[in-house]
């Protein structure tokens, strides 16, 4: 989604009672907040309510008033404009703007990332290797060198990693 300066937000998951609410797998939160609105299928619809926490997002959205609507709903993706995203901080990107970058030690190639995964730890980088399996880095100063989102290179100490 990062392509037409969107991010993904969520999607929409099982309904929440009887009023249209549902859960919200793979929820984004920062993103998520009560009176903003989200992207669904190219409509922009308002977030009416927000409640669980940062990890069991619940939401209703405008327009969506009992089970059957959040029934029509659910597996679809939520998509938040970058305009209306919060700053990040320092170290601190989107999945999509790592998503695709090319994964070095130094001068070696080593793949690129195919996703970012949040573990109970820490958030890792899923990096996909040719002729090798998946590699998962620890987004953690000791497995991470560098994050150049411009350039689309990250870094990574792959002695650090019991790779090298």
């Amino acid at each position: 989604m990062a392509a037409d300066g969107l991010l993904h937000a969520g999607r929409v998951g099982a309904p929440h009672g009887l009023d249209g609410s549902f859960h919200v797998t793979q929820p984004s939160p920062a993103l998520l907040k009560q009176g903003g609105a989200v992207l669904i299928d190219g409509a922009e619809r308002s977030i009416e309510r927000r409640a669980g926490d940062h990890k069991r997002v619940i939401l209703r959205l405008a327009g969506v008033s009992d089970r059957d609507g959040a029934q029509a709903l659910r597996g679809k993706d939520l998509a938040v404009p970058r305009s209306a995203a919060p700053p990040l901080g320092e170290d601190e990107w989107w999945a999509e703007d790592l998503e695709g970058c090319a994964v070095v030690d130094g001068q070696r190639q080593v793949g690129s990332v195919s996703a970012l995964l949040g573990l109970p730890s820490c958030e890792v980088l899923e990096v996909k290797r040719p002729g090798a399996g998946d590699l998962l880095v620890p987004l953690v100063s000791d497995a991470v060198r560098d994050v150049d989102v411009a350039a689309k290179r990250i870094d990574v100490d792959l002695a650090f990693l019991g790779e090298d």
